[in-house]
């Protein structure tokens, strides 16, 4: 698989709430700056250690609580990862025949390794934002009729 769970299940409603400070601490740190920041773990035994982590990592571990502190769970993909094409379809949110169809007609590019197709995350993503963008045309088109309508 070339997504990775970072969390299986969706989170109680403690990790909510510890998640929601967390993002808020953490936004106020990054506050300052630097191109890194020094953070501190401490175990539950008392032992601490300090890391060193690249801000644009802290940033995205903002992303993470926040969507976790929503009650959803994160997955993380690499932006150079090939997906299966049910992976493919799952970030799409249709079905896996519907992906299938998409990619005999070339609409999203692929790979074959023997009889499995893979494709590209980035190809995913780029496929996922032109059908937002026709959606927000089509909607666009709409409101403009209903305003020429006078409804």
């Amino acid at each position: 698989m070339s997504t990775k769970a970072i969390q299986n299940r969706l989170p109680n409603a403690e990790e909510m709430a510890i998640a929601q400070l967390g993002s808020r601490e953490l936004a106020a740190v990054l506050a300052i700056k630097g191109d890194s920041q020094n953070i501190q773990i401490t175990t539950p035994e008392g032992d601490t250690k300090r890391i060193e982590i690249p801000v644009s990592a802290l940033k995205m571990m903002i992303e993470i609580l926040t969507v976790l502190s929503d009650g959803n769970t994160v997955s993380i993909t690499p932006i150079h990862a090939q997906l299966t094409t049910q992976e493919a379809a799952d970030i799409l949110n249709m079905s896996r025949p519907t992906l299938i169809k998409i990619l005999d007609q070339n609409e999203i590019p692929y790979t074959r390794t023997g009889n499995r197709r893979k494709v590209a995350f980035v190809d995913i993503q780029k496929y996922k934002e032109e059908l937002y963008n026709k959606r927000m045309e089509a909607l666009d088109e709409l409101a403009s009729l209903d305003y020429e309508l006078g409804l």
